[in-house]
């Protein structure tokens, strides 16, 4: 095959993030979308957003300020990359905040959901506003004067700060002319009114509107003559050097308190900014023009989001569901959960089904005498958590209790610090799995004594172990306490706790070791039985494909004739629909109401119809830089329904379901005149208990 690079077999992984943003943002667009879900996926890409310029945009800044010449898969240089990107962003951004003012705020009036501005207050709710400010705000507000001995202040990365221009001399007779005032984020960013001083149910009022008004109360004699909200994006990613700390915890500690202070890499400002001041933020922040957005709207629109959660209208959200369980679960004698699995494994799809039977699989367990050691991977589940309070009971009274906490699960890491102290507190063996190796792979294991020998049980998933995100992410649970398998549960266990070579697992797949190897070695087996006539076929379902191995296999795969159809969330770098190399391949994204988040690995082979699922993507760094487990759905019945609730049912839809061309461009799925089919509504109505 000739080289990647020069024959454009790859797309860009940041534009295609930019692009997976649009897909979001048209769910906002979309009318049919309840108003205030319409709000949450407006905030849902400004929350994306943020991390794609604390992480991937930092990056490549980092290597424009390194001159790095390398070429990324697509063949783009670093300025290249960032020069697209920077173009793509401004133009979503603009896009977005013409949505939030011509059609998000003005549905939301019709609704009586007002957002006041200073011009339309009446006299009742200026003299509340006031004393609001007196109240709430000014005790904690720090006006910062810019003079020599007060320099312009590192603000807080995406922190809200007003830059105020001032005329005249203060008490000790010092005019600079500039003030900085941050916004302390115990401070909300909505206010809401109190109903008798409402023209309707919800007004509220943003904080920038009342320190606008009051900003003058800070500057006593000082005449302002603007004041301008903005916003600086920081680099977020963390660096500790492994191989020189001693402990990783300990060194985290240190380092999380500076991810607020990293190099700026964006700037955001209000449309009453005026162009001096503009320039005078970038000189500060060290940017430059391509880094400066310009919006008209609030700074934050993610801050809306306190919004959707706290009006309650019913009719302004999707539906309400309560999440069902399987038949097997829903027995009178279902309470002993370790009797269940015994007699079958237990397959479980979130959020259509509930998260609550994993919850008690562990809680049973803490409080079970028969069970005699618990084994758990933790890599983000919360800061309320009941399974981290099941395993704190378990250690307490007196359980082994084993627990590969992932310290470096980006933006959870201070949650997970505070449970791994919990934990050491109580007596819980803590450990922070293989260094220089995130622990990503989603496993528990009890270990029960039973008729005087020991049994293991294990659950195995493509989700974290989190309540809320259960609801609203999209994942399989597996229960199992089939001897082989929860063997290599074990072996993968006794590797992250322990030192020794990797043993050979008989079912799992596992990265840094089998699993890249023998996801090639699968594919290529399509690949094989296409060219002898027999029938092939691939279904693979995951959040990201970026690994150059696997694209070239798949490529190679087509060109054999097996037919391939991939349902990837978010960034693909594979071009489908070329002739002479994927024109057996279709790429779709859903994107609907649950973020589609489970990871599934169809192949015919010969009839065997394997599946496996996964917490891994086809990426880089899942296969090489973690500990990832992929494991297969043994039971034929439980096979059937990964096959039909993960997979076709998605192939089916024709409502919330984007085909990418070979341009890496992204089309929605018409239904025309065909019966409308979204997938989740139907996993809805299948699955779900009521709505």
């Amino acid at each position: 095959m000739t080289d990647s690079r020069a024959s454009g077999q790859f797309l860009n992984r940041e534009v295609g993030q930019i692009e997976f943003n649009r897909r979001v943002l048209a769910q906002a667009e979309n009318e049919e979308t309840p108003l205030l879900e319409r709000l949450k996926f407006l905030c849902i890409v400004s929350s994306n957003l943020d991390e794609f310029f604390e992480v991937r945009v930092a990056g490549i800044k980092e290597q424009i300020k390194l001159d790095t010449r390398g070429f990324d898969p697509a063949g783009m240089l670093p300025h290249q990359i960032f020069k697209l990107v920077s173009e793509q962003a401004h133009a979503l951004v603009a896009r977005q905040y013409a949505l939030l003012n011509q059609q998000i705020l003005p549905g939301l009036a019709n609704e009586g959901i007002h957002f006041l501005r200073r011009a339309t207050w009446n006299d009742a709710q200026r003299t509340w506003i006031k004393s609001y400010f007196f109240r709430e705000m000014m005790p904690v507000l720090t006006p910062i004067g810019l003079d020599i001995s007060h320099p312009f202040p590192r603000v807080l990365n995406k922190s809200l700060n007003f830059a105020v221009e001032l005329e005249g001399k203060d008490a000790f007779g010092r005019n600079s002319g500039v003030a900085i005032v941050q916004a302390p984020r115990v401070l909300p960013r909505l206010i809401q009114l109190p109903p008798e001083i409402s023209s309707s149910t919800y007004n509220f009022v943003f904080l920038s509107s009342i320190l606008h008004a009051h900003v003058g109360e800070l500057f006593a004699g000082m005449n302002v003559l603007g004041c301008y909200q903005f916003r600086a994006t920081r680099n977020s990613d963390l660096f500790v050097d492994e191989e020189e700390v001693k402990n990783l915890r300990i060194a985290l500690q240190g380092e999380l308190p500076q991810r607020h202070f990293g190099n700026a890499v964006r700037l955001e400002v209000a449309d009453n900014c005026p162009p001096h001041m503009s320039a005078f933020l970038l000189e500060q922040l060290g940017l430059a023009q391509e880094d400066f957005y310009q919006v008209e709207g609030p700074v934050n629109l993610a801050r809306m989001m306190h919004v959707f959660e706290r009006i309650d209208r019913p009719d302004l959200r999707y539906l309400s569901f309560i999440p069902g369980l399987p038949l097997t679960l829903q027995k009178k004698k279902a309470s002993d959960i370790f009797q269940l699995i015994r007699k079958n494994d237990i397959l479980l799809h979130h959020p259509y089904q509930s998260f609550q039977p994993v919850i008690h699989f562990l809680q049973q367990a803490a409080t079970d005498p028969d069970v005699v050691a618990i084994k758990q991977t933790v890599y983000r589940t919360g800061a309320d958590s009941q399974v981290m309070t099941a395993l704190i009971a378990a250690a307490s009274s007196g359980k082994e209790v084993t627990v590969v906490v992932e310290l470096l699960a980006r933006f959870d890491e201070e949650a997970n610090i505070n449970w791994a102290s919990r934990l050491e507190n109580v007596g819980a063996h803590v450990v922070y799995g293989v260094v220089g190796h995130k622990t990503h792979a989603k496993m528990a294991m009890i270990v029960r004594r039973e008729e005087g020998s020991l049994r293991r049980y294990v659950h195995v998933g493509t989700g974290n172990y989190h309540a809320s995100t259960a609801r609203l992410y999209t994942d399989f649970g597996l229960f199992s306490c089939q001897e082989d398998f929860c063997a290599d549960v074990n072996e993968v266990f006794t590797q992250l706790t322990g030192l020794g070579k990797a043993g050979k697992l008989k079912y799992l797949w596992q990265s840094p070791f089998s699993f890249h190897s023998q996801m090639i070695a699968s594919i290529e087996n399509e690949a094989q039985n296409a060219k002898a006539g027999k029938p092939a076929r691939i279904i693979a379902k995951m959040n990201a494909l970026l690994e150059p191995g696997v694209i070239k296999a798949l490529y190679a795969a087509s060109e054999a004739g097996v037919k391939i159809d991939l349902i990837v969330r978010g960034v693909c770098a594979l071009r489908p629909g070329i002739k002479g190399l994927s024109e057996n391949i279709r790429v779709r994204s859903i994107i609907g109401r649950f973020l589609e988040h489970s990871r599934i690995f169809y192949f015919r082979n010969g009839g065997a119809y394997d599946i496996y699922l996964s917490s891994a993507d086809w990426m880089d760094r899942n296969f090489f830089r973690r500990i990832e487990i992929c494991f297969p759905v043994l039971e034929p019945k439980l096979k059937k329904r990964v096959l039909e609730e993960g997979l076709y049912v998605f192939l089916k839809d024709n409502c919330q379901a984007w085909e990418m061309d070979s341009e890496g461009r992204y089309h929605l799925r018409q239904s025309g005149q065909r019966k409308k089919q979204s997938a989740q509504e139907t996993l809805l109505m299948e699955l779900a208990a009521a709505q």
